[in-house]
């Protein structure tokens, strides 16, 4: 064991660093704004099905598999308290060749985000407006986001957070006309949102949907982030990482478990859109009104911030030299803002027009675990092998939970579909071509992204 305490390479000047201020409430505060409340209702329907009627089963699945994988990303923090998250975490501990694989995985993560909102979009608009076909809505809403990128964004934050605030108002209100329909209830089953009603049964749907719900799970990784300007980032913010994962994953179990309670059946007429039966079951005209509003909002907003940070890491990569820098590279004169690049992203978006809601879901549930998975193995190879820490409770902080995280990850890695399977995997090929390519062969490390900008 090492006499010396680890410390992170190239630690910044005392005059170079941001305002330590963020204390551990603070840090939950900002973890659970990133995971957003109302997530859960994104893939209901879908998972609902797929289960037999055992959403909140799988929510828990997903949970426990996600409370290992925070813990590593705790750990990692301590000792890399930097932005950057899993990249930065894989590429400081095996090196610029593995970390660009890394950070490629993740790209595909970023790249799906913008389209599922704007298939949320276009679905739930669709039921309001039945005249007006889906892929207009979404035609419009990527019109309007890519707009707004191009000329710049204002107080994006702000707006961030009066739609967060407004979810959370939701699920009061949902909670509290959820407890009151059930009162009028002759007989109420509470075990059925776990024993399920009907086909599929066996533990291998629950597994297939768990993999999907680590969509929901996005965002606990942002607390990483804010590593510079923690008050005690060593100590806080594994803390923070793995009490916003128990928050929100207990959250997202008492939702789900509350929705098939008001509404046990899952057949639905549109799957994609089944919240707006649960909700219309609890509260009515009211509550469903509510809830679409804030979710439209909710998702627009979502694809707004998702299509600029991918732009972001992308315009990064070409100012980098990672990709080419006359297109990727490229800022406007006057907007200041990487047009060309969020050009590309929207044409990627209009993909969303071909795909389903449950493959879109999986593809970037599949980025999620490629980067879950790299962090879990991060912590085994920066403490356990690279810097040999032994004992009794080292071996079970840096071998043995990181490994059951691992397992876990992989384990609903493959529970993907084989579709999704199937295109995530050629995205890593593809990379790894790519690598081959910028690298000569593989004669020389690979070029530096910098996703913590």
């Amino acid at each position: 064991m090492p006499k010396t305490p680890l410390k992170p390479p190239g630690a910044m000047p005392a005059t170079d660093q941001m305002n330590r201020v963020l204390g551990l409430p603070s840090l939950v505060l900002f973890g659970m704004v990133y995971m957003v409340p109302l997530t859960i209702f994104s893939t209901y329907g879908i998972v609902t099905e797929l289960t037999g009627g055992r959403l909140p089963l799988a929510y828990l699945i997903t949970m426990v598999a996600m409370i290992f994988t925070a813990r590593s990303y705790g750990q990692m923090s301590k000792a890399f308290p930097i932005g950057g998250s899993a990249y930065a975490y894989t590429q400081r501990s095996f090196g610029p060749n593995i970390g660009f694989m890394a950070g490629w995985a993740l790209l595909l993560d970023y790249l799906f985000l913008p389209m599922i909102n704007y298939l949320l979009l276009g679905i739930y608009l669709h039921e309001f407006f039945p005249a007006v076909p889906p892929w207009a809505f979404m035609l419009a809403g990527m019109v309007v986001v890519t707009a707004l990128n191009i000329v710049g964004i204002v107080s994006v934050a702000r707006t961030n957070i009066v739609i967060i605030g407004f979810q959370f108002l939701f699920i009061i209100l949902f909670v509290a006309f959820s407890v009151a329909y059930l009162k009028d209830q002759v007989t109420v089953d509470f075990w059925a949102p776990f024993r399920g009603n009907g086909e599929p049964g066996g533990f291998a749907p629950l597994a297939a949907g768990a993999a999907i719900l680590c969509l929901s799970f996005l965002g606990f990784d942002s607390i990483t982030t804010f590593a510079e300007e923690a008050r005690n980032p060593k100590r806080d913010m594994p803390r923070a990482i793995l009490l916003t994962t128990l928050i929100c994953g207990l959250m997202f179990v008492g939702l789900a478990y509350l929705s098939h309670l008001v509404y046990p059946s899952h057949d639905f007429e549109n799957a994609d859109s089944a919240s707006i039966q649960v909700i219309f079951a609890a509260g009515g005209d009211f509550l469903t009104i509510f809830f679409t509003a804030g979710f439209i909002c909710g998702a627009l907003g979502s694809a707004l911030i998702s299509q600029a940070s991918v732009a972001r890491i992308l315009y990064s990569m070409g100012r980098d030299g990672v990709l080419p820098r006359a297109v990727f590279g490229y800022l406007h004169p006057r907007f200041k803002t990487p047009t060309f690049v969020i050009l590309i992203v929207s044409l990627i978006s209009l993909t969303s027009l071909f795909a389903s809601l449950e493959m879109v879901s999986a593809m970037i549930s599949f980025g999620a675990l490629v980067a879950f998975s790299a962090v879990n193995l991060a912590v085994i190879k920066y403490y356990f092998l690279a810097h040999r820490l032994r004992g009794l409770a080292a071996t079970l902080n840096y071998l043995v939970l990181p490994s059951i995280g691992l397992c876990l990850t992989i384990w609903l890695w493959t529970s993907l579909s084989p579709l999704s399977l199937q295109i995530g995997l050629a995205w890593i090929v593809l990379g790894f071509a790519y690598l081959g390519y910028v690298t000569g062969g593989f004669k020389r490390k690979a070029p530096m992204m910098d996703l913590s900008e």
